[in-house]
């Protein structure tokens, strides 16, 4: 009998059925990679929650946070969810965006959709008022910058401000004649389409699909504090 603890996916969930399809890549990416039973779970907007499949699956259990920043959802909802469902003694690892890989991604992304050194980068993420989270996003433009040899600027789709869009028209007015944004976002979506409307020269796609992106996951899960067996 397997007795390895279950992987537990913690996605956000968007109604967007390519995103949904992209979620359900990755779990089973990640299950092929980790070699753990390993489910798919989201945090907001689609079921089965958190909670559900937590108060379903027996034994140890290491959720993965599939975010880029640990504001609320990592923070506060998937632990509040796993509390109600009786599974507080799960084990929650860091969110994804300070893993190596995951940047990585962001930078092959970037190339890939067109940007060419010179051009100005804006970092286009969600968005969050959490200040930690915060903090976890503006770490993410510096390691950018430090891979592209160029500073990398924040906008945000939601939540707070400078917009991306805002962002792009600050930068053309200082005078740089492109712009490219890389996206800090994980799953096709609303996020991604306002991205793509932002009237920058180059959007770069979501990061995900990338086998780099369940790698990181199954890294997570590998590194964490399991409980042993008893």
């Amino acid at each position: 009998m397997n007795r390895n603890p279950t992987l537990l996916l913690a996605v956000h969930g968007t109604r967007d059925p390519r995103g949904t399809a992209v979620a359900h890549s990755l779990a089973l990416r990640v299950a092929e990679l980790a070699r753990v039973p390993t489910r798919l779970a989201f945090a907001d907007v689609l079921a089965p929650t958190v909670g559900d499949v937590a108060a379903d699956s027996p034994g140890p259990l290491v959720v993965v946070p599939a975010f880029l920043a640990a504001g609320y959802h990592v923070r506060a909802d998937i632990p509040e969810q796993l509390a109600r469902a009786g599974r507080a003694d799960a084990v929650i690892t860091p969110a994804l965006g300070d893993h190596p890989a995951v940047r990585d991604v962001a930078v092959r992304r970037l190339r890939r959709a067109g940007y060419r050194p010179g051009d100005a980068v804006v970092l286009g993420c969600a968005g969050t008022s959490d200040t930690r989270a915060m903090g976890d996003l503006e770490r993410a433009a510096d390691a950018l910058a430090a891979r592209l040899g160029s500073p990398v600027h924040l906008g945000f789709v939601a939540t707070c401000g400078p917009t991306v869009a805002d962002r792009v028209t600050e930068l053309r007015a200082r005078g740089h004649r492109r712009v490219a944004v890389a996206s800090w976002l994980l799953a096709p979506g609303l996020f991604q389409r306002r991205l793509a409307a932002c009237g920058a020269d180059v959007v770069a796609d979501p990061l995900c699909p990338d086998a780099a992106v369940a790698h990181a996951v199954a890294a997570r899960y590998h590194g964490a504090a399991i409980p042993q067996p008893v």
